[in-house]
């Protein structure tokens, strides 16, 4: 469909076909990743302003995590960053309690057993260790509720802050928390790309222990 040039009418009424758009969020901690609230809570949206197009956030972020958040009307490419059978990489910043060891390092590697079921093996890197506090670095693909925290504190090392910093190929970048901006066409068909490369791979044989079970959830 040529969106410029094609018309839709329904009853002889011209309907509006909106464009797609793609922003790119640094939430804040305080704000939940919802389009709306029934008990009036502050969602990712009020932090955008007036729009007015139909707009949700591609996954979810806890209220008390921060980070890099798609919002869009696209559902096909939410569903392509959202579902684990697309493995798109989501990288997190967490500031934890201890100082990790390499036991428990391995054991995130190789996937941790939670009470809704397993998760997955995490690609883990130490940020900076220090006796009673450290930071590292977890990239996983699903992202189910407070995923990336049940399993620092499975391993002994409970999370003191949580920040995403990635999904796939886009970065945060220096957006301060609250801070937003539209994504361009090319970063677009980067994360778009970045899903089929994966599944492809996942195809032809490639990461096969993650498990299905990982719907659209918070970190």
């Amino acid at each position: 469909m040529d969106e410029a040039a094609d018309r839709v009418a329904l009853d002889g009424r011209r309907l509006r076909i909106q464009p797609r758009l793609y922003l790119l969020l640094n939430k804040p901690r305080g704000p939940i990743s919802a389009a709306r609230d029934r008990r009036g809570r502050q969602t990712v949206l009020d932090l955008l302003g007036d729009s007015q197009a139909r707009l949700y956030p591609a996954g979810r972020l806890d209220a008390d995590t921060q980070g890099l958040l798609i919002i869009t009307n696209d559902g096909d490419l939410t569903l392509r960053l959202t579902h684990p059978r697309f493995g798109v990489d989501k990288v997190y910043q967490a500031e934890v309690a201890g100082r990790p060891s390499t036991d428990a390092l391995d054991r995130l590697r190789s996937g941790i057993m939670l009470e809704d079921g397993p998760a997955g093996p995490a690609r883990v890197r130490v940020l900076r260790a220090g006796n009673t506090s450290s930071s590292v670095e977890l990239t996983i693909h699903s992202g189910r509720k407070r995923q990336v925290r049940r399993m620092l504190a499975a391993v002994g090392h409970p999370v003191t802050s949580l920040t995403r910093t990635r999904v796939g190929p886009l970065a945060l970048g220096d957006l301060k928390p609250g801070e937003w901006r539209h994504l361009t066409r090319r970063e677009v068909s980067q994360l778009r790309a970045a899903a089929e490369k994966r599944t492809a791979s996942r195809a032809g044989g490639g990461d096969t222990q993650q498990t299905e079970s990982a719907r659209r959830g918070r970190a």
